[in-house]
């Protein structure tokens, strides 16, 4: 019953996250699409920068945006600020449940580093916290001043990063903490700058002084990080999905694919809703389209050497199942992390490996997302006899 009733916590606090995420993803997207269509008016009130016409919904809209802001606040001032903090609540809220409790399954693989679970988790938290202080320093730093530099600077942080997790942790949780680590340094740019900037603005306005404008352009600036980050975490977030991503000892350069492909789409995407004249946004699709070309290199799938293996016999095909396979995939798992068989899936018999055999051959054959963290420690022979039986399609 435990065990039900955890797996309905991780879905509801999954869901929130979800929801949380689309709303601030959303209110992202919506806020650089309206400061990218914000154009001077013959007639504009005192102090505006630029206003934008919208159509939504069967009514018109008529937004102002200040160079800096108002003489005089409105009492009904909308802060867009829970959306972001929620989001990070809840998907660290997920890391404790999916990988912090099932250290042993999903964050630790002993083939990598051999962790004791405390160990690992504190590595997990301490990463993320000192992912954010690096990135805050070096947009805080000189460099920040140039975007270019920095940007730079930030793309080698997050590499740096997926390379130290790819050699800590599994190749599953490796990617998602470069996720956790981007989405820790989104949530923290709201907490941190953003809104603090823009509570000193305010109190500037309601004490009668001029707030500094500088104030703006650091907090335009690490939201515009954020917007360019979007793209990528979203892939890393779900790409525990997907072992063709992590089941290789190059993480690190499949996370920068990703980096380029998000940004560059990101980057057309926002110059063709600022109106600029496609010849000079269009190099973007091209820088992601072959980042693109990278990564299906990357990942494409490689073969095993081949090892002259004799095709195992039912009874040693079975043996290597009910030793690494059927403590998840039976009809009632014996792990503490299942109570059904993930995806599904369930190898007990000959006739289940045979239905799944492509599965198989793909995660535990030629790669080795399973078994999960290599609990059962699978061997490379193991793997092999596992191969030779699939591709002899043995009877």
């Amino acid at each position: 019953m435990l065990d039900f009733l955890l797996d309905w916590l991780n879905l509801l606090v999954r869901w929130a996250h979800f929801v949380f995420g689309v709303s601030w993803i959303g209110a992202s997207f919506y806020f650089v699409w309206l400061d990218l269509s914000l154009r001077k008016r013959e007639t504009m009130n005192p102090g505006v920068y630029g206003t934008s016409w919208l159509v939504h919904g069967g009514g018109f809209y008529h937004v102002e945006k200040y160079t800096v802001a108002p003489e005089k606040l409105p009492e009904d001032l909308h802060w867009f600020i829970w959306e972001a903090y929620l989001t990070w609540v809840t998907g660290f809220a997920l890391l404790i449940l999916q990988y912090y409790f099932n250290a042993t399954s999903y964050l630790i693989d002993p083939e990598v580093m051999d962790l004791d679970p405390r160990e690992a988790i504190a590595i997990s938290v301490a990463s993320l916290a000192t992912g954010w202080f690096i990135y805050d320093g070096l947009c805080r730093s000189p460099i920040g001043r140039n975007t270019a530099i920095l940007g730079a600077a930030v793309f080698v942080e997050i590499c740096l990063g997926a390379w130290l997790f790819s050699h800590v942790f599994s190749g599953r949780a490796a990617l998602i903490h470069v996720g956790a680590l981007v989405g820790t340094m989104m949530a923290a740019n709201v907490f941190m700058v953003i809104i603090p900037n823009q509570r000193k603005m305010t109190a500037a306005l309601m004490e009668g002084r001029a707030p500094d404008p500088r104030l703006g352009q650091i907090g335009k600036q690490r939201s515009t990080h954020n917007n360019y980050l979007t793209l990528p975490v979203l892939l890393m977030m779900v790409s525990g999905h997907y072992p063709m991503l992590y089941s290789h000892p190059h993480t690190w350069l499949v996370v920068a694919f990703i980096l380029v492909i998000g940004a560059m789409v990101r980057h057309f995407i926002n110059r063709a809703d600022a109106g600029d004249a496609f010849p000079t946004y269009s190099w973007a699709l091209l820088a992601a389209a072959l980042a693109l070309v990278g990564a299906l290199f990357m990942t494409r799938p490689e073969e095993r050497p081949k090892v002259a293996v004799p095709v195992p016999t039912k009874s040693e095909v079975l043996a290597i199942l009910d030793t690494h396979c059927a403590m998840c995939h039976s009809p009632h798992p014996t792990h503490e992390s299942f109570d059904v068989p993930p995806g599904d899936v369930v190898l007990v018999t000959i006739a289940d490996l045979r239905r799944f055999a492509d599965r198989v051959e793909d995660q535990a054959v030629r790669g080795d997302a399973m078994p999960l963290g290599n609990e059962t420690h699978m061997t490379d022979a193991e793997r092999a006899q596992l191969g030779a039986w699939i591709e002899a399609k043995a009877q």
